[in-house]
């Protein structure tokens, strides 16, 4: 399916009614600049097979996109990845998804080669760079040599697109398995409603390639024949984003809130947006604050959207409809959204009570396949006719959700998911801590963040605890994705804990967001 829909377009451009704009457009801020139209997009795929899967890890360049597309048309399967994978988090993922080929850059080349002996599966490593490095083959010398022609497979709907590790409160992050369909076809209607692109938009998301929003961006806008942009950003600075805003024709943005949250603490009427004309956000709850500080200064609308890794959009506030501030919108179609009590009841409006999306007796075509090869864990996501999300909210009289928070304790951090459990196993390898906890703390610009409350081996009681701190940030940032580690730590003497002996973080939890 989504894989033959660019087909459509390089036939139209072939014929020479041509969209007003590339369908990619890439800049590195320094000058460097690529341009792909959708036949250019179409060409060399380097040898995968349908139902190889491939990790592709790699920041913001170019050939990120150009691989999904290659994936698509061949049949074979993406595994998206944050640059900021440890060796650990790489093996994990790659003995997990018994992935068949890696593309990645430099940087993280040598953390692959560090581990792809205890990787049975791995046969091939691609590296995007303009160096060679040995055992790695040269991604940009094999698209040089590559030919343009090839057969597109035509995929069925259930076949495998995309394989996205998540966070969960326990144990290690779960595959989450997309189809053709599901994300091939289940943007089209939000890309037209909620994103409102056509053919004249040029539309950048500033999310990390790693995130689910970046397939959201392109089954959004390529099967609506709208422009992707995209600025290699190594590192966020509300004032290039403000200045490239004000600089090239961009029409659609999209950026977390935590994002939006710096660009509102700059002066923003020092800046003229000619083209842009559509605000979004997504990936955490927007707080109301912001949402106002950008439309006094901007003249333009936030409009939210809700999400998750194994959906599309469930909630959304379109453009031209009514937004009440604070809420996350109304139900986005396909999608039959309610508020349930534990056993999948449907609650009356103004109860708080579970998201769910219904799954019985009709399974929306634009939803996960499974967690892959966890059965119970893909079972457990349901109860009754609905899907469970994990997060509660409420609906008022007119349809309108209100997001309250999640039901377990993953954290989410500038729209970063982050299980306690990889913080906590992580703190666990150093000498100096007993037993730990990791929770969410509320933070004014990201959200919320990582804090975990330590209790220390006797060995360790009379440590510097400013000193202790930055060594035990610094173990962690080493031992899992940098990302992840805890922003505030609190040494303490015991852990709340339940009868049987269970740790309660929610306990925890409480205690730090009604400070």
């Amino acid at each position: 399916i989504s894989g033959c829909q660019g087909l459509r377009k390089e036939r139209i451009e072939s014929a020479g009614h041509r969209p007003p704009n590339p369908a990619f457009w890439w800049v590195d801020g320094m000058g460097a600049e690529v341009k792909w139209s959708f036949e250019e997009l179409g060409g060399g795929v380097c040898g995968l097979q349908p139902g190889d899967r491939m990790m592709l890890v790699l920041p913001r360049l170019p050939e990120w996109w150009l691989v999904s597309v290659a994936c698509m048309r061949t049949g074979a399967v993406m595994i998206p990845g944050v640059s900021q994978l440890t060796e650990k988090d790489l093996k994990y993922r790659l003995q997990a998804s018994r992935a068949k080929s890696i593309i990645t850059s430099d940087s993280l080349a040598p953390r692959v080669d560090a581990i792809s002996a205890d990787c049975p599966s791995l046969q091939t490593k691609l590296l995007v760079s303009d160096s060679s490095r040995p055992g790695w083959m040269n991604f940009r010398e094999l698209l040089r040599e590559a030919s343009t022609e090839h057969d597109c497979v035509r995929t069925k709907a259930q076949d495998p697109l995309a394989i996205y590790f998540t966070s969960g409160t326990t144990g290690a992050p779960k595959m989450v398995e997309h189809s053709q369909a599901s994300y091939g076809l289940g943007f089209v209607a939000s890309g037209r409603q909620w994103v409102a692109l056509t053919e004249s938009d040029i539309f950048w998301n500033t999310t990390d390639t790693a995130w689910v929003k970046a397939a959201w961006t392109l089954f959004s806008a390529w099967p609506n024949g709208s422009c992707i942009f995209v600025h290699e950003l190594p590192r966020v600075d509300a004032k290039v984003i403000l200045k490239t805003l004000s600089r090239l024709p961009i029409t659609t943005l999209c950026c977390v809130p935590t994002l939006f949250r710096l660009l509102v603490q700059e002066d923003l009427t020092r800046y003229q947006f000619q083209s842009l004309r559509h605000c979004l956000t997504g990936g955490e709850a927007l707080n109301p604050d912001v949402r106002e500080k950008w439309k006094s200064q901007t003249g333009l609308e936030l409009h939210e959207g809700y999400g998750q890794s194994e959906t599309v959009v469930i909630c959304a506030n379109p453009k031209g409809t009514k937004i009440k501030s604070g809420s996350m919108g109304k139900a986005s179609p396909p999608y039959d959204v309610q508020i349930v009590d534990d056993e999948g009841n449907i609650l009356p409006p103004g109860a708080e009570g579970n998201v769910a999306v219904r799954v019985r007796p009709d399974r929306p075509f634009c939803f996960f396949n499974c967690y892959l090869d966890n059965p119970e864990k893909t079972a457990a996501s349901e109860q009754g006719d609905f899907y469970i999300t994990g997060d509660r909210a409420r609906m008022d009289k007119d349809g309108y959700f209100w997001f309250m928070g999640r039901n377990d304790d993953v954290i989410n951090s500038a729209s970063y998911r982050i299980g306690p459990v990889e913080v906590e196993s992580a703190l666990a390898e150093h000498p100096a801590v007993l037993e730990s906890a990791v929770v969410s703390s509320p933070d004014p610009i990201r959200g919320e963040v990582v804090k975990a409350f330590i209790v220390l081996s006797p060995a360790y009681s009379s440590h510097d605890p400013e000193e202790l701190t930055r060594e035990l940030q610094e173990h962690v940032k080493r031992v899992t994705a940098p990302y992840k580690y805890p922003r505030k730590v609190a040494f303490v003497s015991e852990l709340p804990k339940t009868v049987s002996g269970k740790i309660q973080r929610s306990k925890l939890r409480s205690q730090e967001w009604k400070k």
